[in-house]
């Protein structure tokens, strides 16, 4: 494996752990895929610092856990700001 590599995964998985950063937030900062950050937080981690892999691998799994409940609040947070548009709109309608 070529060290930028080896390098860039400790990295993505440094990252993850101290701002318990999901994969797409990883993969933002980093310009990288979301597959890449998978990649190297579940593969090639392993063969580097199996250690630096379970911590995380921890951090992944608790956010996939909670990835249902951010994705309602983001969806709510949507209708909330389209509800006060509309009634933005409503209310203009009549001035």
């Amino acid at each position: 494996m070529k060290t930028y590599i080896e390098e860039r995964a400790v990295e993505v998985a440094n990252f993850i752990i101290s701002s318990n950063a999901t994969v797409r937030e990883t993969a933002k900062k980093f310009g990288i895929s979301k597959s890449t950050v998978h990649k190297d937080v579940t593969e090639r981690l392993k063969k580097i610092n199996p250690k630096l892999a379970v911590e995380a691998k921890k951090v992944l799994e608790i956010n996939k856990s909670e990835r249902h409940i951010r994705g309602g609040l983001a969806t709510k947070e949507k209708y909330l700001t389209l509800t006060g548009h509309a009634r933005l709109k409503s209310l203009n309608k009549y001035e």
